[in-house]
């Protein structure tokens, strides 16, 4: 069986947690800030976790981080 690749998109961008689920940055932090709320700001501090729908577009694209 030949070894599977990993995308170099997503190992530079998400992390497996113990768990099995994917951590990613929070998105929407780029720029335009000022017109984000406070709250906004507050709460897009750190990293999120994907979505289940959004975990299963990931994990296939990087077989070795089960």
């Amino acid at each position: 069986m030949p070894k599977l690749k990993t995308k170099s998109s997503c190992k530079k961008r998400f992390k497996v947690t113990a768990k099995g689920r994917i951590k990613a940055g929070q998105a929407g932090k780029r720029h335009g800030m000022i017109k984000r709320t406070t709250k906004f700001i507050r709460d897009a501090r750190g990293t999120t976790t994907l979505s289940k729908a959004d975990e299963q577009i990931i994990k296939p694209m990087m077989p070795y981080s089960r």
